[in-house]
């Protein structure tokens, strides 16, 4: 019995009332090659168990990430998550929860909400920080729109080193808002001169550390220069690790600093769910977007847990809202503070100590691969290599021997004369026989 709510005048009205002839009218912004011609070669009706064996026929023809050599990154990245941390969050007291509108029967998820901030706050060297965003692209937006409100400008420059999806997304928003938006050619040896580019009209500097492509940069100058034109550095990163072995974008001068923390508790995931890291200095506290939680007492004088500079929040007074974000990834943030909890300072310094001396393996290893040139000299655990001829044909040649070898820079943008550079990770789940496999791969087929 098939349940189909809606009948053919049903269809025919929405299409009408929101001006379509058609169904595929509504797919008409997705490239042609990314639509099937015809539906997929299943059968009309089968039960539930042959239902699970086709299914599961289908996936067996993928290379996953836990059962090859794995070298991806670029925005994503694959730690190890301990099994405590899986086993707290589907405790159903934090499963089921959701939004905490009443502190007095929220206090549990307002704390852990609570000391998510601390962490973050700690980890980005800010003094404040919110209760989360949906991701770190979503978040970089919500941080631009952010400077504009702070300094009554509506121009951001980004860097030729933000990730590219990220650079697409703040595009997107402005573009609906009618900002306006100076994209940097990509960057690939941190070479750009983005202090140039601020001008009166600025409100904000875009800097992402460490880059895409896995460049270490420095954002005290540019910090600095924004500041003298009035303007503010947004702070990005995509490896949340990063952060306990590098300087702190706090440190560094960022008046925003925002990322996906997906690599801490977190694991990868296809289209997620992630979460976005965002902190900002005191004095931006009322434009920040997304939930506050804040520590108070009640009558009793008992330490509790509330939301806090909640006028701004689209459940209070939605005229007022600094963000479409009305939630947070609520349990992705209980996954990395959990994370984080077992980490501690000591632990997580540790893990990214792994994190940079595996790269720094593999890059050396992939030195003496003739035809390959490695193109940063400084990195944490992720850098771009350059490869003869297409570097996304090499990763499907490398994949049909079941390495997965890293990200094309060329999947994640349109640069046809950046077709040849590949951009490797290497984190603590790396084991040598995992990069012996990835050089000999290369060698052979370099």
């Amino acid at each position: 019995m098939r349940y189909l709510p809606l009948t053919p005048d049903d269809r025919a009205t929405m299409l009408a009332k929101i001006g379509v002839d058609n169904i595929d009218a509504l797919f008409a912004n997705v490239p042609a090659g990314a639509l099937l011609k015809s539906p997929p070669v299943l059968p009309n009706s089968k039960g539930e168990m042959a239902v699970e064996k086709i299914m599961g026929a289908f996936a067996s023809r993928n290379l996953t990430a836990s059962s090859a050599p794995f070298f991806c990154g670029a925005g994503a990245y694959k730690h190890h998550v301990p099994a405590t941390v899986d086993h707290l969050i589907q405790r159903s007291e934090f499963l089921t929860s959701y939004t905490p509108y009443q502190p007095e029967i929220a206090q549990g998820t307002l704390q852990y909400l609570y000391e998510f901030q601390t962490q973050v706050a700690l980890l980005t060297g800010m003094e404040v920080a919110n209760a989360s965003m949906y991701d770190g692209s979503t978040g970089t937006a919500e941080a631009v729109l952010m400077a504009h409100r702070v300094t009554r400008r509506g121009k951001a420059v980004l860097s030729g080193g933000l990730h590219p999806h990220y650079t697409e997304v703040v595009q997107t928003l402005s573009m609906m808002a009618g900002h306006s938006v100076v994209a940097m050619p990509a960057d690939v040896t941190a070479a750009e001169d983005i202090i140039a580019q601020i001008d009166g009209e600025t409100s904000c500097v875009v800097v992402q550390t460490p880059d895409v492509f896995g460049n270490l940069r420095d954002l005290t100058a540019v910090a600095s220069a924004a500041q003298k034109a009035g303007a503010l550095l947004i702070a990005v990163f995509t490896e949340a690790v990063s952060l306990g072995l590098l300087k702190s974008p706090g440190e560094m001068g960022a008046d925003i600093v925002v990322g996906e923390g997906q690599s801490i508790g977190n694991s990868l995931n296809y289209g997620g769910p992630y979460i976005g890291l965002f902190a900002a200095k005191q004095k931006y506290v009322r434009q920040m977007p997304g939930r506050l939680c804040g520590q108070t007492v009640d009558a009793d004088g008992n330490r509790g847990y509330v939301l806090t500079l909640s006028t701004r929040e689209q459940h209070i007074r939605r005229d007022k809202a600094t963000s479409n974000i009305c939630t947070n990834s609520g349990l992705c943030v209980l996954a990395f503070t959990v994370h984080m909890a077992l980490l501690g300072q000591t632990g997580l310094r540790k893990l990214a100590l792994v994190n940079h001396a595996n790269a720094v393996k593999l890059a050396d290893m992939l030195a003496g691969v003739k035809g390959i040139e490695i193109l940063q000299k400084a990195f944490f655990n992720e850098f771009t290599i350059r490869v003869p001829g297409s570097a996304a044909a090499l990763l499907e040649k490398l994949a049909a021997r079941g390495i997965l070898a890293g990200v094309p820079y060329s999947r994640i943008a349109a640069h046809a004369e950046l077709k040849d550079l590949l951009i490797i990770a290497s984190t603590e789940v790396n084991t040598d026989e995992d990069r012996v496999a990835l050089v000999s791969a290369l060698k052979e087929l370099v």
